[in-house]
Protein backbone atom coordinates (compact mmCIF):
# COMPACT_ATOMS: atom_id res chain seq x y z
CA UNK A 1 0.00 0.00 0.00
CA UNK A 2 2.66 2.48 0.78
CA UNK A 3 4.09 2.21 -2.68
CA UNK A 4 1.31 3.49 -3.98
CA UNK A 5 0.87 6.36 -2.06
CA UNK A 6 4.83 6.81 -3.10
CA UNK A 7 4.03 6.33 -6.86
CA UNK A 8 0.97 8.96 -6.27
CA UNK A 9 3.06 11.16 -4.68
CA UNK A 10 5.38 11.53 -7.20
CA UNK A 11 3.15 11.97 -10.06
CA UNK A 12 1.60 14.24 -8.12
CA UNK A 13 4.86 16.64 -8.15
CA UNK A 14 5.93 15.49 -11.60
CA UNK A 15 2.63 16.96 -12.77
CA UNK A 16 3.08 20.26 -10.72
CA UNK A 17 6.31 20.54 -12.04
CA UNK A 18 5.49 20.65 -15.45
CA UNK A 19 1.88 22.72 -14.99
CA UNK A 20 3.25 25.84 -12.98
CA UNK A 21 4.84 27.30 -15.50
CA UNK A 22 1.20 27.06 -17.88
CA UNK A 23 -0.37 28.39 -14.94
CA UNK A 24 1.90 31.67 -14.05
CA UNK A 25 3.19 32.24 -18.02
CA UNK A 26 -0.37 32.56 -19.78
CA UNK A 27 1.62 35.45 -22.12
CA UNK A 28 4.86 35.14 -24.48
CA UNK A 29 8.09 35.94 -22.17
CA UNK A 30 8.93 39.61 -23.58
CA UNK A 31 11.77 40.05 -21.42
CA UNK A 32 15.29 39.06 -23.63
CA UNK A 33 17.25 38.83 -19.82
CA UNK A 34 14.50 35.95 -18.70
CA UNK A 35 14.06 33.96 -21.88
CA UNK A 36 17.90 33.56 -22.49
CA UNK A 37 17.86 32.75 -18.73
CA UNK A 38 14.76 29.77 -19.11
CA UNK A 39 16.90 28.55 -22.71
CA UNK A 40 20.49 28.05 -21.15
CA UNK A 41 18.54 26.22 -17.84
CA UNK A 42 18.19 22.65 -19.65
CA UNK A 43 21.84 22.35 -20.45
CA UNK A 44 22.79 24.07 -16.83
CA UNK A 45 21.05 20.84 -14.86
CA UNK A 46 22.31 18.55 -17.38
CA UNK A 47 26.03 19.73 -17.00
CA UNK A 48 25.47 19.41 -13.28
CA UNK A 49 23.94 16.31 -12.93
CA UNK A 50 26.84 14.53 -15.66
CA UNK A 51 30.17 16.06 -14.30
CA UNK A 52 30.27 14.95 -10.88
CA UNK A 53 29.19 11.62 -12.15
CA UNK A 54 31.95 11.60 -15.14
CA UNK A 55 35.04 12.60 -12.46
CA UNK A 56 33.70 9.75 -10.39
CA UNK A 57 32.81 6.72 -12.46
CA UNK A 58 36.13 5.20 -12.93
CA UNK A 59 37.39 5.29 -9.33
CA UNK A 60 40.31 6.93 -10.45
CA UNK A 61 41.03 10.72 -11.35
CA UNK A 62 43.46 10.07 -13.95
CA UNK A 63 41.31 7.88 -15.74
CA UNK A 64 38.06 10.03 -15.63
CA UNK A 65 40.18 13.27 -17.39
CA UNK A 66 41.70 11.22 -19.66
CA UNK A 67 38.24 10.08 -21.41
CA UNK A 68 36.68 13.80 -20.82
CA UNK A 69 39.02 15.44 -22.85
CA UNK A 70 38.94 12.76 -25.63
CA UNK A 71 35.34 13.45 -25.67
CA UNK A 72 35.60 17.07 -25.54
CA UNK A 73 38.10 16.92 -28.41
CA UNK A 74 35.83 14.29 -30.35
CA UNK A 75 32.73 16.58 -29.93
CA UNK A 76 34.47 19.92 -31.03
CA UNK A 77 34.79 18.11 -34.72
CA UNK A 78 31.61 17.21 -34.66
CA UNK A 79 31.39 13.48 -34.31
CA UNK A 80 28.51 11.40 -33.78
CA UNK A 81 27.64 10.59 -30.18
CA UNK A 82 27.90 7.40 -30.35
CA UNK A 83 31.93 7.42 -31.34
CA UNK A 84 32.63 10.53 -28.91
CA UNK A 85 30.81 8.05 -25.52
CA UNK A 86 32.67 5.15 -27.16
CA UNK A 87 35.87 6.52 -27.79
CA UNK A 88 35.72 8.53 -24.46
CA UNK A 89 34.91 4.66 -22.60
CA UNK A 90 37.77 3.27 -24.17
CA UNK A 91 40.51 6.05 -23.71
CA UNK A 92 39.43 5.58 -19.89
CA UNK A 93 40.01 1.89 -19.96
CA UNK A 94 42.86 1.95 -21.78
CA UNK A 95 44.37 4.71 -19.54
CA UNK A 96 43.29 2.89 -16.40
CA UNK A 97 45.35 -0.63 -17.65
CA UNK A 98 48.50 1.54 -17.61
CA UNK A 99 47.89 2.87 -14.25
Amino acid sequence: MSIAIYIAVMAGVTYLIRMIPFAFFRQKITSKFLRSFLYYIPYAVLSAMTIPAIFYSTGNMVTAIAGTVMALVLAYFDLPLIVVALAASVTAFVTGLFL
